[in-house]
């Protein structure tokens, strides 16, 4: 209470002559005060960017075990890689050689009209070279029943070489109807588009593929998007 009293009593033209309990109270209030503001304007910011600098350790001590880990086995990875390419090498080999593709071509051709398919149309385009293949359009139209195109499609699976056949923009529907618009009888189809087959690049046509892809529109887009 004489707390209270005091503070109703106080004379604010004289300052230092204010009661000692009165005198410690206001202190203190300012001490508050000034630290309250202190941790507000400086301390704080600094907490933050203890908390930011916490998290960014914890992400560089994870990326640190994640390399860490990588370079332990790294000896072995490229051993699995190396092995991977050897594969690839040899898969590679497997499909039809630059000098090799127009005999292809004369034996898929061949490989039809040996099934007893009607082909009105075999006209093989300029190839596409890619980093390590080159592709090769055929458009075609060809006249035949379904187990006629089985027979076709067996005989050239069962080619010498790897040949891979890929259908683009390629429709198979009947030749013939009948008055009602249904299949004819005979069962002829008609399958005409684009196919596309593809053979290996040698080393020196590989890197001149590469080169080439790297110069063109695609291939910087493709770079900038990385």
């Amino acid at each position: 209470m004489k707390f209270l009293q005091d503070l109703q009593s106080l004379d604010r033209n004289n300052i230092g002559g204010w009661p000692r309990s009165v005198k410690t109270f206001f202190t203190g209030l300012l001490f508050a005060i000034i630290v309250f503001f202190g941790w507000y304007l400086f301390i704080s910011d600094q907490q933050d960017q203890l908390q930011a600098a916490a998290t960014k350790e914890d992400q560089l001590k994870k990326e640190f075990s994640e390399k860490q880990a990588k370079a332990v086995n790294l000896e072995a990875l490229q051993q699995q890689l190396d092995e991977m390419q050897d594969m690839l090498r040899q898969l590679l080999r497997q499909l039809p050689s630059k000098t090799e593709m127009p005999e292809l071509l004369v034996d898929v051709s061949q490989t039809a009209l040996s099934a007893g398919l009607e082909a009105d149309l075999f006209q093989p385009g300029p190839e596409t070279p890619k980093d390590f293949y080159a592709e090769k359009p055929i458009q075609l139209r060809m006249v035949g029943t379904y187990h006629q195109f089985g027979t076709f499609i067996s005989g050239v699976a069962s080619l010498p070489r790897v040949v891979i056949l890929t259908m683009h923009d390629v429709s198979l529907t009947p030749k013939n109807k009948d008055a009602k618009g249904n299949p004819a009888a005979d069962g002829l189809l008609v399958l005409q588009g684009t196919v596309k087959t593809y053979r290996y690049l040698d080393e020196d046509e590989s890197a001149a593929a590469k080169a080439a892809n790297a110069k063109s529109p695609h291939g910087k887009k493709a770079e900038g998007q990385k």
